[in-house]
């Protein structure tokens, strides 16, 4: 719950100026600058704030600043990315926080019911920076990103799996079968 009035109507708000916007079949996208630029912890303001804003109508929530890839959530059928990191950026090379291996990348890939807006799947292609350039992450990186992700999202019931195609797949804790 968002105790302050004012954050209250600022989620309001802005869900009600996209909500206008959308016509029958789109898919309502509330992308924020919020957040660290490093480390994995959620502020429970941040997560109040993105279930008011699916609670109000909004399909997805896509945050960005982190440098890393941070905690995933699935609020009543809707993806909340609380950080997506960077994919292309200049930052190769800062010092001081090599522990969050922020030369791994994600590409996220959804799958959204248009008519619902309920997510259908959510992906993930794992990339190594280097020299300015993306390739496909090794085995042993897109390990480690799944290992990350699926630990820091734990309180969240996400998990991940590795597809046979190197793909990473979210799946919610109660959609897992004996398959995995």
């Amino acid at each position: 719950m968002i105790r302050d009035p004012a954050q209250r109507d600022v989620a309001d708000d802005v869900a009600a100026q996209v909500l206008a916007d959308k016509r029958p079949g789109d898919i309502a996208i509330v992308s924020m600058h919020w957040g660290s630029n490093w480390g994995y912890a959620t502020a429970p303001g941040d997560v109040a704030f993105a279930h008011r804003l699916i609670d109000a109508g909004i399909d997805m929530v896509h945050g960005h600043s982190s440098h890393h890839p941070r905690p995933i959530e699935i609020y009543r059928g809707k993806p909340i990315l609380y950080g997506c990191g960077d994919v292309v950026d200049d930052y190769e090379g800062i010092g001081g926080h090599e522990s969050f291996r922020s030369e791994l990348r994600l590409l996220y890939l959804t799958v959204t019911d248009p008519a619902s807006g309920n997510l259908i799947s959510l992906q993930m292609l794992p990339l190594r920076v280097s020299r300015m350039r993306l390739q496909r992450a090794s085995q042993t990186d897109t390990e480690w990103l799944r290992n990350t992700i699926e630990r820091i999202s734990r309180r969240f019931g996400i998990r991940v799996v590795t597809r046979p195609d190197n793909l990473l797949e979210v799946v919610p804790a109660a959609n897992l079968t004996s398959k995995e």
